[in-house]
């Protein structure tokens, strides 16, 4: 083998690191990269748009627990990764951003296109560096992969100038990885913990995305089932614990009130496993910071005035499940009065599973889907106001089986999520839950679902509007403004892009849609008009929210 250059070796070090898949843009200043890959195992995706690029690495991430990679080439093409990158960062998803750069003898001068990428790059990274010696790149990519990929994950961000990608380096290697081991909370703390939940006659677990990045379900099920203390989930945690199991009160974290609220003002202490406060704040159910905390994760617990643990057991999330488990002695003591909300949470779930309205109901549409997707199908859920109803009515039976962006929140992610998910798993049906809204900003990556051959299907909830915004405008203003704009024909736009477009005309149309679409081996579209009176009818409810809990 003859001598490398600094691309090659890069590209060898993605291989060393088990990367399957690189998403991007072809650039003038990424050429040798490019070129290197010609002779990999690593398949580049040839996406869009950069931001399309970044958000299939964010939830190939995700999905994973492995950093997603994308590659874009300087300016532009940079500053369009960001909202990817900043996105994979804020919900704890791996990644490895990699972006060309002018040639170092051009940095000190104003030179066309080119921008301080380190400096842009660093408020949404865990850590990120520029190559400048060749010689480094090994050192360089082994550490941006560890930190991307230790607790909590992350994006890190590797810049290389065409120059330097360029230069010869002789047969450099590769560094081999290092195993991360086992940590272990510490006795004292399990023993602590164990003793505050023998005492408490309301417990209440909260769970968010780290149980799932632990791989904690099986034992945190068991904990629930155990010790007989209901659990909420958060956006991101959702299928830690089985929507079916009679303990579960289902999805915490809208800004209104809801019925799960009701738990939290009953609780006694609050057993929180692998959240983090990112995902839903702790000022929305513990204002006054009175409610006694027990913080089980992988991490110590973040610093905030609502959430100071009187127990921090940090180590292998299973392992201190486990141990509390086996100390813990609740023998004689019922569930927390907290169950009693599952009947009810159930019945207004339920409520919605025979209207027949139309435009229908976002209830409605997500009772249906839940129908056709099996336990371990997967959504992608976009962000507007069909999020809202998707984190309280689309319930899991397993963990990563519908994400949610709710660290940044980003639009658009969908369809991009959508392409990763059908990569990472091609045998499962994928559904990318998105408003008409999300769906134009990233709905040129159908073309590359189409090139890539990962069919799915995306789910239009069409109100012509930015209904999240509206609805926000008119609880706090009563009336909107800004928000209406025209949509094309989804159904001739989906044609055009060579994928299959239908229309629902009534709610009985729905499921046999769904099916349909679902059967199809290539992507397909629906266009689902919505009913977003809804929005404003829960706002109401949540005001006048009543908490009378029953066993």
């Amino acid at each position: 083998m003859g001598d490398l250059n600094t691309a090659e070796l890069l590209i060898k070090c993605l291989e060393n690191e088990g990367v399957k898949y690189l998403f991007g843009l072809p650039g003038e200043e990424n050429l040798d990269i490019l070129e290197a890959l010609r002779n990999s195992s690593i398949q580049f995706i040839t996406t869009r748009h950069e931001q399309g690029a970044a958000f299939m690495a964010d939830v190939y991430g995700r999905l994973t627990g492995k950093a997603g990679v994308c590659l874009s080439t300087l300016g532009p093409g940079a500053t369009n990764l960001m909202t990817g990158v900043a996105d994979a960062n804020l919900d704890g998803a791996p990644l490895v951003a990699i972006t060309g750069q002018v040639g170092t003898d051009r940095m000190h001068i104003e030179s066309h296109q080119y921008l301080d990428l380190v400096a842009m790059f660093a408020p949404v990274t865990k850590w990120n560096t520029q190559i400048v010696r060749p010689n480094n790149t090994a050192e360089i990519v082994r550490k941006a992969f560890k930190l991307a990929q230790a607790e909590k994950p992350g994006a890190v961000h590797i810049d290389l100038p065409e120059n330097i990608a360029a230069m010869s380096i002789g047969n450099l290697k590769p560094l081999q990885q290092d195993d991360r081991e086992k940590t272990y909370a510490s006795y004292k703390s399990i023993n602590k913990a164990a003793a505050a939940i023998a005492k408490a006659n309301n417990p209440l677990i909260l769970v968010g995305n780290g149980a799932i990045r632990a791989h904690a379900s099986e034992a945190l099920t068991e904990f629930v089932t155990q010790l007989n203390i209901p659990v909420a989930n958060t956006f991101m945690g959702k299928g830690v614990v089985p929507y079916t199991h009679p303990l579960s009160l289902w999805t915490v974290g809208l800004q209104q009130r809801d019925l799960i609220s009701c738990a939290f003002d009953e609780a006694d202490l609050v057993i929180a496993v692998g959240y983090d406060l990112i995902e839903y704040s702790p000022k929305k159910w513990n204002p006054e910071g009175t409610i006694p905390i027990i913080h089980i994760g992988m991490t110590h617990a973040e610093i905030d005035s609502s959430y100071i643990p009187s127990v921090e057991v940090v180590g292998d999330i299973s392992d201190s499940l486990m141990d509390i488990m086996k100390r813990t002695d609740r023998q004689g003591k019922s569930s927390s009065s907290a169950t009693g909300l599952r009947s009810k949470i159930l019945e207004n779930y339920e409520y919605y599973a025979k209207d027949n309205e139309f435009p229908i109901k976002p209830q409605k549409i997500i009772h249906d889907l839940r129908q056709v997707m099996g336990p371990e199908d997967i959504v992608i859920s976009d962000v507007g106001a069909h999020k809202m109803w998707m984190a309280r009515h689309y319930h899991c039976d397993s963990p990563n089986t519908c994400l949610i962006s709710n660290g940044f929140a980003a639009m658009g992610i969908a369809i991009p999520g959508a392409i990763a998910a059908k990569l990472v798993h091609p045998d499962k049906k994928v559904v990318a839950v998105t408003g008409d809204g999300g769906f134009m900003m990233n709905s040129q990556e159908l073309e590359t679902a189409l090139r890539a051959k990962t069919p799915f299907v995306t789910l239009i909830f069409n109100d012509d509007g930015y209904g999240l915004i509206e609805w926000k405008q008119i609880s706090q203003f009563g009336h909107s403004s800004f928000v209406d704009f025209g949509n094309p024909d989804f159904v001739k736009f989906a044609e055009s892009m060579g994928v299959k477009g239908y229309r629902v005309k009534s709610a009985a149309d729905l499921i046999p849609t769904l099916k349909e679409a679902l059967s199809q081996d290539i992507p397909a579209i629906i266009d689902c008009p919505v009913d977003y009176k809804e929005n404003l009818r829960f706002s109401q409810e949540s005001g006048d929210l009543s908490c009378e809990i029953t066993i």
